[in-house]
């Protein structure tokens, strides 16, 4: 049995090394409100199953999405490309920013406004020239910059979503629960971008009122989207928008009705609910390797809402086998776009076929 002593030493020892090794996070304590029921609007449904799937194998973590005056879907992949699927269904590799592209959008001038987590916010031409527009504000340096999105006047809004942790990491940000996020915007006439919203946990989404009278943000890990106004009574001050979501909401959009579109990679986590009020407890789980974290769960889901944040529809792939990790949805000419952060394929539906909407599509 001399062997076995020696075994319980040796993990004694491997515990107390585990707990006396550093975290790679300073969490904060949260008690998250109870995961609201998928019930009425948010009832479980099919609906993603209905979707034609573009570059199906041919693409890799299509996170975002936007369509050329051609009829090109745009999207930039885990690979650091932006790739773009003609209408025949070709695929292209168009242009390799050597970062990660999320958010894109195109401007007034035809050029591609880009998001990219590790470049900064670009500006891609016809000829696929890359112009870095700004990397850093009011001295920070971007750490992740996520969603992008324009207003009438051609002012860019966007996204960082993590000062201090990088798009790898967002999972140890999640665990800190500190607010490391920043809504902010890129003039292009001065090149000046400045902080609009600071102390946000884990700014994502973006989306523009077709007004330009405010603009949403999500900050996912508190599972809302604030509202900034731009104009008005209320301009310079935020509110929220929408608040105790279904799950992580990610990219934003607004269709021409005034709708707001919300991507949602998961549901609602009740393991990491039930870590949040216990900061030392997470700060040993961010030790731990990715694998024995909390998993995501294989799921889809889109939610539309209205213009006061009330849910109008959603859309369900239970399972996750068709679209799962749902990162964007984009309105475009009476289509929806889905996007994904892990994902192999760009799903497409018809706004027609979203359950509740059926009379009220523009």
């Amino acid at each position: 049995m001399r062997w076995l002593g020696l075994v319980l030493v040796v993990l004694v020892l491997l515990a107390a090394a585990f707990w006396w090794l550093p975290s790679p996070v300073d969490s904060q304590a949260w008690t998250p409100p109870p995961a609201p029921e998928l019930t009425g609007e948010l009832a479980p449904n099919e609906a993603l199953e209905q979707a034609e799937l573009l570059a199906k194998g041919q693409v890799y973590g299509p996170e975002d999405t936007t369509v050329d005056d051609q009829g090109r879907v745009y999207t930039g992949t885990q690979d650091g490309w932006i790739v773009r699927v003609w209408p025949d269904g070709r695929v292209e590799s168009w242009v390799e920013t050597g970062g990660r592209p999320l958010g894109m959008v195109f401007d007034d001038a035809g050029r591609l406004i880009v998001a990219d987590a590790w470049k900064g916010l670009l500006a891609i031409d016809a000829d696929a020239a890359i112009e870095v527009l700004t990397t850093e504000a009011d001295g920070i340096p971007f750490g992740f910059t996520d969603d992008v999105d324009i207003a009438p006047d051609g002012r860019i809004y966007f996204s960082d979503a993590s000062a201090r942790f990088n798009q790898p990491d967002y999972r140890l940000d999640l665990l800190e629960l500190r607010p490391h996020g920043r809504l902010l915007r890129y003039d292009p006439a001065t090149g000046a971008t400045e902080t609009l919203v600071g102390n946000l946990f884990f700014a994502n989404g973006v989306a523009v009122s077709p007004a330009g009278d405010y603009v949403l943000v999500n900050e996912t890990w508190k599972y809302r989207i604030k509202k900034h106004w731009l104009e008005g009574p209320r301009q310079g001050q935020t509110d929220v928008f929408a608040s105790n979501l279904p799950g992580f909401p990610d990219n934003l959009a607004m269709d021409d009705a005034g709708r707001v579109w919300v991507a949602f990679p998961t549901l609602r986590n009740s393991q990491i609910d039930e870590l949040h009020p216990t900061p030392w407890l997470k700060d040993l789980v961010a030790k731990l390797p990715e694998s024995l974290q909390p998993a995501v769960q294989e799921y889809g889901l889109a939610v539309a809402m209205n213009a006061d944040g009330e849910i109008l529809a959603s859309l369900h792939d239970t399972d996750g086998s068709h679209l799962q990790e749902i990162t964007s949805v984009n309105p475009h000419q009476g289509m929806l776009y889905f996007g994904s952060l892990h994902n192999d394929r760009i799903g497409r539906l018809p706004m027609a076929a979203v359950p509740g909407l059926e009379d009220d599509t523009p």
